[in-house]
């Protein structure tokens, strides 16, 4: 898809969209062993597993893997799009997110540190012929504007349920 024909797109869903409404992204799916969850979103696959050396089977990325790809790929997106809006030229662009994790706490051992990334890092390589205030001027719009950015450095309220599968019994 040529950036004309995006930039269109994008140009048409506003125009229909002139008060957007909340878009509502779902996925859904079951675990398949105490490591492996099978998700669907959409219509693709998502396996989430844990490497051997945590338990898992090693049959996908883990949880934290598919956090930090999922922010690189809405850096991507928000990149692409304000660079266009921008009129600043990629001709490549590299990102590399990573960060550290306590194990204690997703283990039980010790609850001093959070569960969580401790701190996320992200390195992005632009290659462009912009020079560095457009650079920067572009980056920090496409902080403001990255909604995996927006959950990551801001309190995102979750409300979570569980409930208990009942079965009925049949008298067999």
């Amino acid at each position: 898809m040529t950036r004309t024909s995006q930039r269109r797109i994008i140009n048409i869903y506003i125009e229909r969209n002139k008060y957007m409404a909340l878009l509502n992204f779902s996925i859904n799916g079951d675990n398949q062993n105490p490591t492996r969850f099978a998700a669907n979103a959409r219509n693709f696959k998502i396996i989430v597993d844990e490497p051997a050396e945590l338990g898992g089977t090693n049959d996908g990325p883990n949880p934290v893997e598919y956090l930090l790809a999922g922010y690189a790929g809405c850096l991507n997106v928000v990149g692409n799009i304000v660079a266009r809006e921008q009129g600043l030229a990629i001709k490549k662009l590299s990102i590399e997110v990573d960060g550290d994790i306590n194990p204690d706490r997703l283990f039980g051992l010790s609850y001093n540190d959070r569960a969580g990334f401790q701190k996320i890092r992200v390195n992005i390589s632009l290659d462009t012929d912009a020079d560095q205030i457009t650079v920067d001027k572009w980056f920090k719009e496409v902080e403001r504007r990255c909604p995996i950015n927006d959950n990551l450095t801001n309190p995102t309220p979750v409300e979570a349920k569980v409930g208990i599968l009942e079965y009925e019994l049949t008298g067999k």
